[in-house]
């Protein structure tokens, strides 16, 4: 059965530097939560506190209501895929995957029809017999999934598990793992530094910056409504643009953007005047009859749409797809254009505090 996971201000230290800084988290049973963050910000050193490979220097973790600290990792009831799959050279498929369930000392009469369940899962019952140095790296990284999901864990925890695969394999090997996991109902937890993985894959993610979580959410929550700037930057591309915001009243406050004629009204959080950044994705950018003046540099054409470099008079850069459904060809370089917004769209931080304003 499967436990929900509680993380109660875990601390993990290596000398003066602190890797984890008091982190609270709550997962539910049978959740799909990634762990998402630059390189260094802690989200494999959390995992691997979870897992019980590295010790706790403050707070709790634990798996339901029982606090498993202390709990050493072959006892924790986790399954692990790990980012260099860690299968054995000398076993074939088959005893790859069977090798867990031997090690939990479960039935022998059990062992070969669970073997072959959780191989044809991953579709590769027919490679049963093959040893890895025989199996594409796509291959083998199924080897390591059906290893983890055979022997039925409480938790699944995954490290970067398809960053050695190439681009489109990448995005196979995502959906399979998704497809299982629903399928199983096993809680997971991922790791991974890539934003469209996280995006695709995930219930639930955490952003980690610094060893300290930024934002808890959904998917389209992260990337709708990022909680500050950070996040903004670090999912998906924004473009931040300076302002000055007026603000008394919160329901409708005036934004003026720096350095050009055009101003926007915005609902607040709470009343706030003073100088704040604007940010708005590329596709929440608009060509329009009014708005911020700047010139087309380039344009990309990208398929589903075309992506502009817009130099405004202030010779700020800002990225702006225009979708092919919604035109006939592409503006041309050089051409005059303004540029606009919705304001229910974009979201607004404080300058000084980066705390986020909008709602």
């Amino acid at each position: 059965m499967s436990h929900s996971v509680i993380i109660k201000n875990a601390v993990k230290k290596y000398g003066d530097f602190t890797a984890v800084n008091g982190i609270s988290l709550e997962i539910k049973q049978g959740e799909f939560f990634t762990l998402l963050g630059p390189s260094g910000c802690g989200k494999t050193t959390l995992l691997r506190m979870i897992a019980g490979f590295n010790t706790v220097d403050g707070g709790e973790i634990c798996f339901d209501e029982k606090v498993i600290n202390n709990v050493p990792a072959h006892k924790r009831d986790i399954g692990m895929v790990f980012q260099n799959y860690a299968i054995f050279p000398h076993l074939n498929v088959a005893e790859n995957v069977a090798y867990g369930l031997k090690a939990r000392k479960v039935p022998k009469d059990q062992i070969a029809p669970r073997v072959a369940e959780a191989l044809k899962m991953v579709q590769i019952d027919a490679l049963k017999d093959r040893k890895p140095n025989e199996l594409s790296g796509g291959q083998q990284q199924r080897v390591a999934l059906a290893r983890a999901f055979v022997i039925e864990p409480g938790v699944l925890l995954m490290d970067e598990p398809l960053s050695n695969l190439d681009a489109k394999l990448r995005v196979q090997m995502r959906t399979t793992i998704k497809k299982l996991q629903r399928r199983l109902g096993i809680t997971t937890i991922y790791v991974t530094h890539d934003q469209e993985e996280a995006l695709a894959i995930s219930d639930r993610i955490a952003v980690m910056k610094d060893g300290n979580i930024m934002q808890v959410g959904a998917p389209d929550e992260i990337y709708r409504k990022p909680a500050n700037p950070f996040v903004a930057n670090f999912i998906g591309v924004s473009n931040f643009i300076d302002c000055t915001v007026s603000g008394e009243d919160p329901a409708g406050a005036a934004v003026q953007m720096t350095g050009a004629d055009y101003a926007i009204r915005m609902r607040l959080r709470k009343p706030y005047t003073g100088e704040a950044i604007l940010s708005a994705r590329p596709e929440q950018l608009s060509f329009a009859g009014t708005g911020i003046p700047g010139k087309i540099n380039m344009s990309v054409f990208l398929g589903d749409f075309i992506q502009y470099e817009v130099e405004l008079h202030n010779g700020q850069i800002l990225e702006l797809n225009e979708y092919t459904k919604d035109v006939d060809s592409a503006r041309p370089d050089g051409e005059q254009v303004y540029v606009a917004f919705n304001p229910n769209q974009v979201s607004l931080y404080c300058k000084e505090t980066q705390e986020v304003l909008s709602c």
